[in-house]
Order: structure tokens, then sequence, then C-alpha cells
């Protein structure tokens, strides 16, 4: 398997003011695995610390932050002098050592020329909980489940991959079919690497549906295991509600469709659990589409997405069938399904700020509205093949943004400004960032 981050780190590796490196993301998003990969490839050594399992080097940490004896407890752990050079220092589960997140800062200022890299499934959790964190002292980066170009690399289209990615419409254009087959599988098995692994081997959509159905229950466990007994019911109310919201369209998220009378106040502290934890996309409104959009964005008017769509297709109870009946999924639940796709497309992109758009009188709305560099880009998505877009037309006639976008089935086209993007390319938008 793939994973494009791995470049990423390639680059950290490379920088000659490298920092320790914080990887981001929920619990089996592949993060364990994409620092072995690296270390396997890019270096002699690998030393490998899980905090939650290593009670020798937990507590190590536990006396003071000194780095030189801590190095010294790290090469009693492995058995010989660190090589800084050849060697890469994993610290797997950190949140479980919130003090070895604040030694990062003394690695970095006091033996820079050692590789390290962090991750954390509930790192964003345990930081929100008041840990203090090494501003500028680290680098980070977050880690999805695979984008759609990640998941054709995984069935071995990487040729496709490069044609896609070098937007090379006149060769891709007979091979649309065959692309929209692809799309309406990944929208129903997703991006969790152990779930494509399966699909990858077995081809075997009941697998699929178990693994999606295991992975649930593991996030529902890990809810009662880290959650406060008076936050867990709302964290499970919020996140049971995510596919119904999604289906009916809302133009935001609505409290008093998750319980009678609910409030804002009632489900905050879940919803930011749940956002730190990876496992949720909060998207919130823009009010005007000026930069930067951070500073037009209505804090308590938003949407919630999940973090894959092929989670959100098991949650859904999406029959397996729907991939043999034409264009039914795209149709399904209303969009739903096209819409959080397209959302974990553009949230992938690197640098990108992620908003929806709708005017005061509520009667036009745009899917999505992003921020990269000096563009502000209007994404409208069409999960069906009517291709009328009334609330994109009232935005673009208000605002006269420089690139607008909607996203289908339909074939590549541009008209002025207006640019029809197959859903399948969606990613490729991120080639007017640097316009």
């Amino acid at each position: 398997m793939k994973r494009f981050a791995l470049q990423t780190l390639v680059d950290w590796k490379n920088k000659n003011n490298r920092k320790p490196m914080i990887i981001n993301g929920a619990r089996q998003v592949g993060k364990t695995w994409l620092m072995n990969e690296f270390g396997k490839h890019y270096y002699k050594e690998i030393l490998n610390i899980n905090f939650e399992r290593n009670t020798r080097i937990h507590n190590l940490f536990e006396v003071d932050l000194d780095p030189n004896r801590l190095l010294l407890g790290l090469e009693l752990e492995l058995g010989h002098k660190i090589d800084a050079s050849n060697t890469l220092i994993i610290f797997d589960e950190i949140q479980a050592q919130p003090r070895a997140i604040t030694a990062l800062k003394y690695f970095y200022e006091e033996m820079p020329q050692y590789h390290i890299l962090a991750a954390g499934s509930l790192l964003g959790v345990t930081l929100h909980s008041g840990v203090s964190f090494p501003v500028g002292k680290v680098d980070s980066m977050e880690l999805y489940p695979l984008n759609f170009m990640e998941f054709l690399s995984a069935l071995g289209e990487d040729l496709l991959v490069e044609q896609i990615q070098n937007n090379n419409l006149e060769i891709l254009s007979p091979f649309k079919d065959k692309l929209l087959n692809y799309l309406k599988q990944y929208m129903y098995i997703g991006g969790m690497p152990e779930v494509v692994s399966s699909f990858v081997k077995n081809k075997d959509f009941q697998e699929v549906r178990d693994i999606q159905e295991q992975i649930l229950k593991d996030y529902r466990n890990d809810f009662s295991k880290h959650i406060p007994k008076q936050t867990l019911p709302k964290v499970l109310s919020i996140w049971n509600a995510i596919p119904t919201q999604l289906s009916k369209e809302n133009k935001k998220f609505i409290y008093n469709q998750v319980v009678e009378k609910g409030r804002a106040k009632d489900f905050e502290d879940a919803i930011t659990w749940l956002v730190d934890s990876g496992l949720i996309h909060k998207v919130k409104r823009l009010s005007k589409p000026y930069l930067p959009i951070t500073g037009y964005l209505e804090d308590n008017i938003f949407k919630l997405f999940l973090l894959d769509v092929g989670l959100l297709s098991a949650m859904s109870k999406l029959d397996r069938r729907i991939l043999l009946e034409g264009d039914d999924l795209f149709t399904e639940f209303k969009g739903a399904i096209t819409e959080q796709y397209v959302m974990q497309e553009l949230a992938t992109i690197d640098g990108v700020e992620l908003s929806y758009w709708g005017n005061d009188s509520g009667n036009a709305e745009v899917d999505f509205v992003i921020q990269c560099n000096s563009q502000v880009i209007p994404v409208e998505v069409k999960s069906g093949i009517n291709l009328k877009a009334k609330s994109l037309k009232t935005y673009m006639d208000k605002y006269s943004p420089q690139y607008a976008v909607r996203t289908s089935q339909a074939d590549y086209k541009k008209t002025d400004s207006l640019y029809d993007i197959p859903l399948y390319m969606i990613e490729n938008i991120k080639t007017f960032c640097n316009e």
C-alpha cells in the first residue's frame, strides 16, 4: 500500500532545520504503519517506543526531561549507542505519556541531530485537556484515511493516478466508466487502511462491511474508555446523529434533532472531543468569502462529517447491491455519501481551509468554499446528472470569484470562470491554488 504522506516524511528527513515530527490522526488510519514503513526504507535502524505498552520508557520520562538522561535510557532500551543520522526514533501513542510531548522541545533545542517521529491517536484530546505543547519546536502533519488516488494506487492503478494528477483529459476520457465504477467502490469501501487492504486481497464486500463494523465497534469502545461518564451519552448521540443529519441535507447541524430541546451548550464538549480525536470534521459556515476566511467563519453554524466515507456507508447501512444498480449510489441518502467524499478529498489537500457558504435568507447554499493560498474557491457538489446549480450562480453573481468549481459525474468543461471537474478528479482543484 502506498501513502502519499511518505513523501512528506522524506522531505522532513532532508530538512536542514529538522524538528521532531508529530503525526496526528484518528485511530486506525495507519500512523504506526506509516512510521515503520518510512523507517524501514530510509534508515538502518528503528527504535520504536509505544508509551501504552513500554512501562520502562514511560517511567523514564517521569523523573525529569533532561534529553541527555533520556537518550541514555533510550540507548539502554535499544541495547547500544544510537547512531543519530541512521536511526529513526519512534514515539508511538505519545499521548499516554504527556511529559514525552513536552520533552520534544528539549530534544529539538539540545539534540536536533536525532530523527524523532511521534504519533498519538488521542493526541488532540490530550492537548485540549491542558498538556503543554512545544509550540514552534516541532513539525506536525495530519494523516487521514486513504484518499481516492491512494485507493486507486492500492488497486494497482498507478498509471491512472498519474494521468489524473497530470490532468490528461484526452487519455482519461475513454476510461470514464471505469473510473466511476472505482469511485462507487471507494464510496462503499472508504479509505481505512485495514478495509482497503482486505478488499485488495479478497475483493469481498461482505468482509469489507464486517471490518468496518468492527472499527465502529472499536471506536465506541474507545468512547467508553476515554470519555467521562457524564459526557459519554452526548458523544454517542452526536456520533449516531451525523449520518441522519447529512442525509436530510440540513443547512447546519441541528441539536434538537439529536435530542428534543437540545442546545449548543449541552453538546459543545462532546463535539470538541470527537473533533480532537480526529473522528469527525467540523465545517463552519462562511458569512462572506473574503481573505482570510477564518475571519468570517460562524462558530455556531456548522456541519459535521465523519472521518471516512466508507464508515458513513456502514453507519447508514448502505446495501452493497447498490454497487450494481447504475448510479443509485450517488443519489442514495440525497447525496450525503457524495458530499462526504468531496469533503474528505478537499480536507486532505495540504494547506486548505474548508468551509461552506449560505446567504442570510437561507435560499442559497454552496456545499464547500475553500481557501488555498490567495484563492477562495466555491465548490458545488452534484451527486446526480442534473447540473443545475442555482446556489452557485447566486454566489458567483454576488462575489465574482476567479474560479468556481462544480463537481459531478459529468466530463470536464470550462465555462468562463466555472470549471466542471469530474468527481474522480476533484483533488486536482489544488492546481488553482498556485495560480
